[in-house]
């Protein structure tokens, strides 16, 4: 009888360890129902979980991202706006508030939200960023200032080289830095939706920088020693390559001799990760295949993908190294002003 009583008692224990969750594992079942597009499903699991754990952060912000997919905004806001104040807080709270406002059309109240985050979270890029996405969208061109801090203060967040890389390509503005921004924002997203799209547009900017010929008449005495002079001198270099017109090839031949003089004139004083890039690419025979990769989809899909068919050993080398690194720059490489 007292083993049949043991038995039963351990059991019981094993059938309520098994019931019985623990708050992270809640987070991580609710997490997956996310993925799966089961809001429903994630916001009830998830307001288990801040019953365990009310003061839990994680919980509550991804309750409330949970709120705001299901589309109850009111209730999202509800609960993310009392974490704003929090000593625990974090720029993502800032972000996921700015969004809820943005969804009930609290313009002002998102855009004091922002900046109330930045001031909190000075090297925050998102933020910069969404700040940036705001007043664009008010048709406020202040936003480039915000998205060039966040480059400056955030090297390693991606959304605003795109930003800033598609206002210099709309505007006309820049098309230097249309180019810089477009390139290192494909590098760090390469399987990114918006790639495709700034593929285009470097091309694109690269038509226009070679549409005179003599891209370096607008340096003058204020500017000629910055980077963008010594990127505009060294690309003028190589002018005459573009009389057959601007595609992959002669790119491919343009900053070949581009990268090498810069290495000789300017490596040591602009250090930039993108050229150290292009100059590793080089050395190792794949910078045909990166230019491919860049350019040739762009330019001429069919084109591309015969060159692909033809090169796949030297094409399948470039994507293997594409996938095996995480491209990043430096903080003290930030050269637009």
């Amino acid at each position: 009888m007292k083993r049949i009583k043991t038995t039963l008692i351990l059991m019981t224990c094993f059938l309520q360890s098994g019931f019985a969750q623990t708050a992270e594992e809640l987070q991580t079942t609710a997490k997956s129902f996310m993925q799966q597009g089961d809001y429903t499903n994630a916001v009830l699991v998830l307001n288990r979980a801040i019953q365990m754990e009310p003061k839990n952060i994680e919980i509550t912000k991804n309750l409330a991202m949970g709120y705001y997919l299901q589309k109850d905004n009111n209730k999202a806001l509800e609960l993310i706006k009392p974490t704003l104040d929090r000593e625990d807080a974090d720029d993502q709270c800032y972000q996921i508030a700015g969004i809820i406002y943005q969804q009930l059309d609290m313009v002002k109240d998102c855009e004091k939200l922002y900046r109330k985050g930045i001031k909190r979270f000075p090297v925050s890029g998102p933020l910069y960023n969404e700040l940036g996405e705001l007043l664009y969208s008010q048709k406020d061109y202040t936003a480039i200032k915000f998205w060039e801090k966040g480059i400056e203060l955030d090297p390693d967040y991606s959304k605003n080289y795109y930003n800033a890389c598609k206002y210099y390509y709309l505007t006309g503005t820049d098309k230097v830095w249309s180019i810089l921004y477009g390139e290192i924002f494909v590098n760090m997203e390469p399987l990114s939706a918006n790639a495709p799209e700034v593929k285009s547009i470097i091309i694109e900017s690269y038509k226009k920088l070679f549409m005179d010929t003599n891209i370096a008449k607008d340096i003058n005495d204020k500017n000629k020693f910055s980077f963008t002079a010594a990127f505009i001198q060294t690309m003028n270099k190589e002018s005459g390559a573009v009389s057959t017109g601007i595609n992959p090839e002669s790119l491919t031949m343009i900053r070949t001799r581009f990268i090498l003089d810069w290495a000789k004139d300017y490596e040591l004083k602009f250090p930039f990760r993108l050229f150290e890039l292009q100059k590793q690419l080089l050395q190792e025979g794949m910078f045909d295949a990166y230019s491919q990769w860049l350019f040739g989809a762009a330019q001429n899909l069919a084109a591309f993908q015969n060159w692909t068919i033809a090169h796949a050993a030297e094409y399948n080398n470039f994507t293997r190294f594409q996938k095996g690194r995480t491209f990043k720059i430096p903080a003290a490489q930030y050269y637009r002003y």
